[in-house]
């Protein structure tokens, strides 16, 4: 098993910026992709970003350019920077993990909330 532990979010101005951290524990061996996906209201999850144990990252369109997310493989941590919050960003956000034989693990959820 792992666990996913988030930290970060918070109420936040348009504009604004906040960052997100997620550190993993446990069956951590075998951890190969780990990002974030997020949850408004009445919508489905939706992937936000993601990592590779390399460096290889994938983002939502809706968030190039405004986010980055980043891996320390040493802390077996991963990392989103939001910059340039919108409202339409406000959400639960979840950390994700697969590991090698495509078994996805997810975190509590931390909320974002981007409002004046």
């Amino acid at each position: 098993q792992v666990q996913l532990v988030e930290s970060g979010g918070g109420s936040v101005q348009p504009g604004g910026s906040l960052r997100l951290s997620c550190a993993a524990s446990g069956s951590i061996f075998n951890i190969n992709v780990m990002g974030w996906y997020r949850q408004a209201p009445g919508k489905q999850r939706e992937l936000v970003a993601i990592a590779g144990y390399s460096g290889s990252t994938n983002y939502a369109d809706s968030v190039k350019g405004r986010f980055t997310i980043s891996r320390e493989n040493a802390k077996n941590t991963v990392y989103l920077q939001m910059n340039s919050l919108k409202p339409e960003d406000t959400a639960v956000y979840y950390c994700n993990a697969r590991n090698s034989i495509g078994v996805v693990f997810w975190g509590q959820g931390t909320q974002v909330t981007v409002s004046s």
